[in-house]
């Protein structure tokens, strides 16, 4: 489910700092949003910004010194039809970039139609790269797991499975082992573009981890500041089963990955038994490791299955 809002006022308040921008015309549209049939048409929220273009309109209009040539340059009437044009793509924002000074028919044509516009110094490539990435986030697709996600070896693990089975001591176990914590519970999960989804904490439960029989832990203040992460791209879900789950519903040997979909994207998914005396960080860690061998193009059970085959035919 996407969020619905994003005012001219939350954008300009939002990059004032990095931007350096002024609000230069339209300054009665602040509530002035990003049209929502254009939001549910997107692709991603980067597909919500763009230079001046007459084929999609609804983004943020992004004009550097080529596109304030264009407007400016020519007879008055040829000028006045090229930013009256402008109305047609009904952009919730127009940006000028590369510190171009705002021509006054394009002042007066803001004003007029409502349409708010910020003036940046910065470069109109270093503004709509800002401008979609952040856009992207917020109006990506989410949904929140229960489980906890870590960094381990760099690569973003949930770990799932039923109650009762450990997970939250697992991952202190592997805290203490140095990884690092992004969410411990509850997991809101993002997806950034077509293939990518991110992981966060929600702002609640940050730097927290839950320990039966001990209680609320701060991570942050109890293992340092290298022991949280704020983001993680998710890549492996690693899921915990009791015995006999795992011989009711899994092969032991999969012939192949397996996957689990998560905001229409597979995640690659690995399947831990918990019994006594499994040291269960250890086993994370391999299929981690085994992931990454995976992702680089490795696979032990082809190679071995190869290997059988040719000993077979020997």
């Amino acid at each position: 489910m996407r969020p619905t809002v994003v005012s001219a006022e939350v954008l300009f308040e939002e990059f004032r700092g990095r931007l350096k921008w002024e609000w230069v015309a339209g300054l009665g549209a602040s509530e002035r949003r990003f049209d929502e049939v254009a939001v549910r048409a997107a692709r991603s929220g980067a597909d919500l910004v763009g230079y001046l273009n007459y084929i999609h309109p609804y983004r943020v209009q992004v004009m550097g010194e080529r596109e304030i040539a264009y407007l400016t340059r020519g007879t008055h009437e040829d000028c006045a039809r090229r930013v009256a044009r402008i109305t047609t793509l009904e952009p919730p924002v127009l940006v000028l970039a590369d510190g171009q000074p705002a021509p006054k028919a394009l002042i007066d044509f803001c004003e007029n139609a409502n349409i708010p516009m910020f003036a940046s110094p910065e470069s109109s490539a270093y503004v709509i790269d800002m401008l979609r990435s952040y856009l992207s986030r917020h109006f990506a697709d989410r949904a929140s797991m229960h489980g906890v996600f870590m960094d381990i070896l760099g690569l973003g693990v949930l770990i799932t499975g039923e109650s009762g089975l450990g997970k939250s001591e697992l991952g202190l176990e592997l805290i203490s082992r140095g990884h690092g914590l992004v969410a411990d519970d509850a997991v809101d999960l993002y997806r950034v573009n077509q293939d990518t989804i991110e992981g966060r904490c929600p702002e609640l439960l940050r730097n927290l981890l839950e320990v039966r029989g001990i209680g609320l832990l701060d991570i942050k203040a109890i293992f340092g500041e290298t022991a949280v992460r704020r983001r993680m791209r998710l890549k492996l879900i690693v899921h915990l089963v009791r015995k006999e789950t795992m011989e009711r519903d899994y092969e032991r040997i999969p012939s192949e990955p397996l996957r689990q979909d998560v905001l229409g994207i597979p995640v690659r998914k690995a399947i831990i038994q918990v019994v006594a005396g499994r040291n269960l960080a250890v086993l994370v860690e391999a299929a981690v490791r085994n992931t990454i061998l995976q992702l680089r193009g490795i696979d032990t059970y082809k190679e071995f299955t190869e290997r059988h085959r040719k000993a077979m035919g020997g």
